[in-house]
């Protein structure tokens, strides 16, 4: 986010969403695994209070602390993604089929829009920016297709390039660390998409045959290296792994789909491509796995899954590797988490910290470039 969609069937929409990426969650921006102590910043999309939560983040314990009052973004958003300069923002707005862009104070991490939000298709769920920072992308649940746009790299602000078809629902949309590929989660095909991206223009293209996932799935993340993509089943209470073609972006399933806790709803891998996290929205915990170098595929970790609020909705890790963070949509907070670098284990820090209304994505960034 990487937010996504918390739902408990398949007939029935609870409203959503990087990723992505780092949408939501996610480590394919190039993030360098623990480093020094960098103080960073994390913002949260409120999908009830139509506003975007800022925050600092210790950069020792992890700790967050708010950064005024919350910034109004559009109708529901759902999905929030950080350039990974840290200079600017982008938010999914559900309800409003748009996307909010922001720039980021670089001493204070408070956010200032960059005019009013930009057209995205119908009901957006997902928004994910390259690596380079240079174009963003957005999945429309409605329309079954992806917009793209192109960052301006002085103020920010998106300029449509168009839209490109997608499968039936998609969902979740991330882009690998390289920028060569993007990768859509559909929720309706239980498959994923992978493009093509064209460096020029950021037009994406479609690469070969959808790779099958399981039921429902919510949430698609990339590892750091741009080796392994993985994807959380809603309805089958799993994630499935595959391994990327570096020459063509295209997946192949690793074995079976990997057992989860209830109904994950957003998975994440850390920075140092060592261990993925997964949230589990009826469940109300957090699944930990070590990741295989060699194959990508998935061991749970000894103590998981780790207890979470009322309706985990996403998580990320910082670009530290050092602290998790998940939003509790039930509970309007986040939890805050440790990582044990050896064992990947979480441990919580203390009390959940208080975020807007049905808070369904967060994103983290580090020193602002």
């Amino acid at each position: 986010m990487n937010g996504k969609l918390g739902l408990t069937g398949v007939s029935v929409l609870i409203v959503l969403a990087t990723l992505a990426a780092c949408g939501g969650g996610g480590s394919a921006d190039g993030a360098a695994p623990r480093s020094a102590n960098v103080a960073g910043f994390a913002y949260v999309a409120n999908f009830g209070g139509n506003s975007v939560s800022a925050y600092t983040i210790d950069a020792t314990t992890g700790a967050l602390t708010s950064v005024g009052a919350a910034v109004a973004a559009g109708s529901s958003p759902v999905s929030v993604s950080v350039t990974p300069s840290g200079k600017f923002a982008y938010v999914a707005n559900y309800g409003g089929n748009s996307v909010s862009a922001y720039t980021i104070d670089a001493t204070t991490g408070a956010l200032t829009s960059v005019g009013a939000p930009v057209a995205a298709g119908g009901t957006p769920t997902s928004v994910s920016v390259d690596p380079s920072g240079t174009f963003a992308y957005v999945a429309n649940w409605a329309d079954d297709n992806v917009s793209a746009y192109t960052i301006n790299a002085t103020t920010g602000a998106l300029t449509s390039l168009g839209t490109v078809v997608a499968g039936n629902g998609p969902i979740s949309v991330i882009v690998d660390p390289s920028g060569r590929f993007a990768y859509v989660a559909h929720y309706w095909d239980s498959s994923v998409w992978a493009y093509a991206i064209n460096p020029s223009t950021g037009a994406l293209t479609s690469v070969g045959t959808p790779a099958a996932a399981g039921s429902i799935p919510e949430s698609v993340t990339v590892d750091p290296l741009g080796r392994f993509a993985y994807v959380a089943n809603l309805n089958d209470n799993s994630v499935s792994v595959y391994t990327i073609n570096a020459t063509t972006g295209a997946l192949t399933s690793v074995g079976a789909a990997v057992a989860a806790a209830t109904h994950p709803v957003a998975v994440t891998v850390d920075a140092s491509g060592k261990f993925a996290y997964v949230a589990n929205f009826d469940s109300g915990n957090v699944s930990a796995y070590t990741i295989n170098a060699t194959t990508g595929a998935l061991s749970e970790i000894a103590g998981s899954p780790f207890a979470a609020g009322s309706g985990p909705q996403s998580v990320t890790v910082d670009r530290s590797s050092k602290f998790a963070y998940v939003t509790n949509s039930n509970s309007n907070d986040v939890s805050v988490y440790t990582i044990n670098a050896m064992t990947g284990a979480l441990t919580s820090i203390g009390a959940a910290v208080a975020a807007g209304a049905r808070p369904y994505s967060i994103a983290t960034t580090g020193t602002i470039r």
